[in-house]
């Protein structure tokens, strides 16, 4: 449940109880957070219980597909592209990326790219004998 919290977190987290709930009330809070948290996971743990009891052997079928739709939560979508389309071999996938030119592929030029001034404009295709006018 707290898997996610580091200790800087945690420290962050004394730090702002004591300033918040004070040093003198601070372990009656701790008391009464642990024992609630414990209630709740007994209460858990006992609805768990209670609903496996009640339905017997059909509680474990409704639990494949909720794990298999967990499972399918986490996955990416090149995950599900192997897995459905490859049986879960990503060789090919490797190999494709293997084979893609890479940015530093790409760049022809080592130096900036030409601009405006560089590019000459077209030859005139005037008929002869026409004034053309050169806006360069």
């Amino acid at each position: 449940m707290f898997s996610s919290i580091g200790w800087s977190e945690t420290i962050i987290l004394v730090v702002a109880a004591l300033i918040i709930i004070g040093p003198e009330r601070l372990p009656g809070a701790l008391r009464w957070t642990v024992t609630s948290v414990r209630r709740l996971r007994d209460f858990a743990g006992d609805a768990t219980t209670h609903l496996k009891q009640e339905i017997g052997p059909e509680f474990e079928e409704l639990r494949k597909p909720l794990a298999e739709l967990d499972k399918m939560r986490g996955m990416s979508p090149r995950s599900l592209v192997t897995q459905h389309l490859f049986d879960g071999d990503d060789s090919i996938l490797r190999d494709i990326e293997n084979a893609l030119p890479t940015t530093e592929d790409l760049n022809v030029a080592d130096g900036p790219a030409p601009g405006p001034a560089a590019i000459e404009p077209p030859a005139s295709s005037a008929p002869p004998g026409w004034q053309t006018t050169d806006y360069t």
